[in-house]
């Protein structure tokens, strides 16, 4: 069985920084790790957590940072395609429902419907109990809904859904922001749920494609408008 945890060396590689640049940022407590008999040891499934919360905050120049690190990790030639991986089948415009379980039962339900998630409740519970540790919703208004882990047992493959209401409802993102427009990711490991993560929060650092998609009123509209902003970047 493959080990659970990075050593100091091995993470260094990973995040492309040297084992000192790694060791200081331990020792501030800036990333989580452990000393076992004297040596730095990094939970993987911590490591993938403590990335998924930085790719929640970082700049367009810094998820691209985060996006080649990730890419050339897996040895990637091509980065994610969001609109390879979200399809009009996905995508209901508008959402009815007005509160964060409806809404979230809705998108789940239209992903089995599409027939990409075979256990939509299974899904459902997974996506609230990731919600209840930190909210999902950003500032711009939209959410990143995903499980605390992927689970792949229930997907016939990696995708994506979107759903917009058309009114914002409360979502507990911070400043009082109300939500609207609504992704679920769904894959089938850690790594690329990380590189899908860090490919859609570059696309949806653009205001002009948020405006686009609250101006959508057909899924291949929305499509369009994702294809046109990763042809750009």
């Amino acid at each position: 069985m493959p080990s659970q945890d990075f050593d100091l060396d091995e993470l260094a590689a990973y995040l492309h920084l040297t084992p000192p640049q790694v060791e200081k940022l331990a020792n501030r407590d800036d990333i989580p790790g452990r000393k076992v008999a004297g040596k730095w040891k990094f939970s993987k499934a911590d490591i993938h957590h403590w990335l998924e919360h930085r790719i929640g905050v970082y700049d367009d120049q810094q998820l691209e940072r985060v996006e080649g690190v990730l890419d050339r990790h897996g040895k990637h030639e091509e980065p994610v395609r969001i609109s390879d991986m979200l399809h009009a089948s996905t995508i209901k415009i508008p959402i009815t429902s007005r509160s964060p379980r409806k809404v979230i039962t809705e998108i789940c339900e239209v992903s089995m419907e599409a027939g990409y998630l075979w256990d939509a409740p299974k899904m459902m519970d997974a996506i609230l109990q990731r919600e209840s540790m930190h909210s999902t919703a950003l500032d711009n208004g939209v959410a990143l809904l995903h499980p605390r882990r992927p689970l792949p047992m229930i997907l016939s493959e990696s995708f994506l859904a979107m759903g917009r209401t058309y009114q914002g409802i409360p979502f507990g993102g911070s400043r009082g922001v109300l939500t609207d427009v609504f992704f679920l990711i769904a894959s089938v490991d850690d790594p690329s749920h990380l590189r899908t993560l860090a490919r859609l929060s570059r696309i949806i650092n653009d205001s002009t494609l948020i405006q686009g998609i609250r101006a959508a009123n057909h899924a291949e509209d929305v499509l369009e408008l994702i294809e046109e902003r990763e042809d750009q970047l």
